[in-house]
This record gives structure tokens, C-alpha cells and sequence, in this order.
């Protein structure tokens, strides 16, 4: 009896939270004709029913005009 109480409050636990992504969450100008994208992952907590980010990077990408 006691394993299955365990073993039902591990599933609880690992069932409240839960992630996707990466997303873009920002995309900004460099000031230098170019862009910077931020990309992070984000988890649901059941729980406490909040959404937060995590795992950001930042990656930027120089513009050009094609001739």
C-alpha cells in the first residue's frame, strides 16, 4: 500500500509541469543593420498554475540587400 501511494504522488509530481520550445520571445534591432532574436523554452506548472521561461539564447543576424 505504501508503494502505491509513492508511486502516485511521483506521477503527480512529474504530471504538473510541463515545457515546449524553443519560441522566439523577441526580436530587436542591433543598430547596426541587423537583428537580435531571443529564444526561449517555456514550462506550464500545473500546480501553481504559472507559466515561466527558461533556456534563453540570444542569436543575431546580420541583414544584406540582395543586388
Amino acid at each position: 500500500m505504501k508503494f502505491n501511494i509513492v508511486t502516485l504522488g511521483l506521477l503527480a509530481v512529474l504530471a504538473g509541469c510541463t515545457s515546449a520550445g524553443p519560441y522566439v520571445t523577441n526580436i530587436s534591432s542591433d543598430g547596426r543593420n541587423g537583428l537580435n532574436i531571443e529564444k526561449c523554452s517555456v514550462e506550464m506548472n500545473a500546480f501553481t498554475n504559472t507559466v515561466s521561461t527558461s533556456e534563453c539564447t540570444t542569436q543575431n543576424v546580420q541583414l544584406s540587400r540582395g543586388n
